[in-house]
């Protein structure tokens, strides 16, 4: 292997980076009732997956495949839209593999690990050495170099990225035992005792759902489990678990790849699969000094870029101002004699006079009516606010309408609109 200054030599087109994009969020209830969670609206003019691709293009790795499944059409227009720009003749791509049915299989994808399986001769075609396997559907700033490097140096089969979460909260993921050099000894999913880091009895390392895996042995690997008529084909549940007793496995920190906001040191990923994360993840970005840089120049987000004109702020009289604090309004908004403060709201939304929001999130091409009032709410892509509507006052009125989380966040759809008597 070569070598640069005594480390391995980082080779990115040997490398390919295969991101997982079927899932299908059943907790963000009708926010994805009709796509993938990794092509939901975020943070007011991009898409959840396109965080995972940012992370790729700008850390050098740019051969790339999407697989894709549940509800993928508008995720599919995405990508041929935004992330067609990666030049072709320089092996440079962007590849969505959708899942499909065929005469040896008919059945759709069973797992993480069936997912890449299933596409083993697309994957093999490339000749990739190392395959990255990332999840779609995550918020997050990393530099996939600095994992690979980790990867290389260690001379692992299998490096898992990880995150340290307090003891209390690792049961909701897979939870690694690592020795004192980060050599996985132990894997356990949502433990209800989660192994601890040594030295550390109140931290775990749990994992991200990102892999890096040598190309061979993940071929080998996945073939095993495939024949494993007892496999629920997951990387979590059945690959890592039997690959750690016989195979190199080690746990890559998190906080040694991940892009810093300098006045917020501390590593940032969010799971949005939930509505409380969601609404928070996207409510983060209003605050002076976010944990989620978005100005950062250095490692931007990529997206599909709609011509849209400016955000407008019409009416300045007393009564009837439109005006927006601690927010961020997107491209091609009209806010028309509102008040709006601490909250997103997405490209092409309309709020028209006197209406009031406050900590909430509205996704694109949404049309809030005059006089409304939303406090907490997370307003659904096209949604029609009618005049004079409130949410955010009253909890038991909000969760007899709509679907409000424990948290108080209440969720409003088109769908659950047009339920109501009156509207």
């Amino acid at each position: 292997m070569l070598l640069t200054e005594g480390r391995p030599a980082l080779n990115y087109m040997s490398t390919m980076a295969v991101i997982l994009a079927g899932g299908r969020g059943t907790r963000l209830m009708d926010l994805t009732s009709d796509l993938a969670k990794p092509g939901l609206d975020f943070g007011g003019k991009y898409k959840v997956i396109d965080f995972t691709l940012s992370n790729c293009v700008n850390s050098g790795f740019r051969r790339i495949a999407v697989l894709t499944q549940y509800n993928s059409h508008r995720l599919l227009q995405h990508l041929q839209s935004g992330w067609t720009f990666l030049p072709g003749k320089m092996d440079e791509f962007v590849h969505v593999y959708p899942a499909q049915q065929n005469e040896i299989r008919d059945s759709w994808y069973m797992g993480t690990a069936d997912a890449v399986y299933q596409n083993l001769e697309n994957i093999q075609a490339m000749q990739p050495e190392i395959v990255l396997v990332l999840a779609g559907d995550h918020i997050y700033r990393m530099d996939y170099r600095l994992f690979l490097q980790d990867h290389l140096e260690t001379e692992a089969d299998l490096t898992i990225a990880c995150l340290q979460v307090h003891k209390n909260l690792a049961n909701q993921f897979g939870v690694a035992r690592v020795d004192d050099n980060d050599r996985i000894i132990a894997f356990v999913e949502k433990p209800s005792n989660p192994p601890t880091i040594p030295g550390r009895p109140d931290t775990c390392l749990v994992s991200m759902g990102i892999y890096i895996f040598n190309s061979d042995f993940l071929y080998n690997q996945l073939a095993i489990d495939a024949g494993d008529p007892d496999s629920t084909h997951d990387f979590g549940k059945d690959i890592i678990p039997k690959a750690i007793t016989n195979y190199r496995v080690f746990a890559h920190r998190f906080e040694k790849s991940t892009i810093q906001t300098p006045s917020r040191p501390e590593p940032y990923w969010r799971d949005v699969g939930t509505l409380d994360s969601y609404w928070e993840t996207n409510l983060d970005l209003t605050y002076v000094e976010p944990a989620l840089n978005l100005y950062d120049i250095e490692w931007p987000i990529f997206t599909h870029q709609e011509q849209l004109p400016p955000a407008k702020l019409v009416h300045s009289e007393p009564g009837r101002q439109g005006m927006a604090i601690a927010s961020l309004i997107s491209a091609g908004c009209i806010i028309s004699g509102a008040h709006i403060l601490q909250s997103l709201i997405s490209n092409n939304v309309r709020i028209h006079s006197h209406a009031f929001l406050e900590e909430s999130v509205v996704l694109p091409q949404a049309d809030i009516g005059r006089k409304a009032f939303l406090r907490k709410c997370v307003v659904a892509r096209g949604c029609r606010i009618p005049e004079g509507f409130v949410a955010g006052r009253d909890p038991v009125d909000d969760a007899r309408r709509f679907y409000r989380t424990a948290n108080g966040v209440t969720l409003i759809s088109q769908r659950m609109l047009n339920q109501l008597s009156g509207f």
